[in-house]
């Protein structure tokens, strides 16, 4: 991980919105909920979390096209990292494993592809959706 010291003004705030919201946020809320510490184009955001994703600490969801700020139980050097999305309240869990990381790394480059990237992203309830659904 990066040492937070070293991120731009712009680079904290975005990363301290996203740390405090209960959720996935897109690049246009995080812009109009920055309006208020100069932020005025889109681009000063979409700057902000290419480093900050750079950095491991921000993902982004691609199947919600937004963001939210790293969980710091793991080290993404070493692990894979999958998302666990609620379709009812939004909240996203974060899960790694170094193990199935490699697995799924093996497996891949074995039919010869060359992976640039990978997101995977699980969809459904979380536990206490579920349970409130009974």
């Amino acid at each position: 991980m990066v040492d937070r010291s070293t991120l731009t003004r712009n680079q904290q705030l975005v990363l301290e919105k996203l740390e405090a919201a209960r959720g996935p946020v897109s690049a246009y809320a995080l812009l109009d909920g920055l309006r208020d510490q100069g932020f005025r184009a889109p681009l000063q955001v979409y700057r902000a979390l290419d480093r900050l994703t750079k950095a491991g600490l921000v993902h982004r969801l691609e199947s919600l096209n937004s963001f939210v700020a790293c969980s710091e139980h793991h080290h993404h050097a070493d692990a894979l990292t999958a998302f666990a999305i609620c379709e009812t309240c939004g909240q996203v869990a974060e899960l790694a494993d170094p193990s199935i990381g490699k697995q799924l790394g093996d497996w891949v480059s074995g039919t010869g592809f060359r992976a640039s990237r990978a997101v995977i992203e699980f969809r459904g309830l979380c536990k206490d959706c579920a349970a409130a659904e009974g």
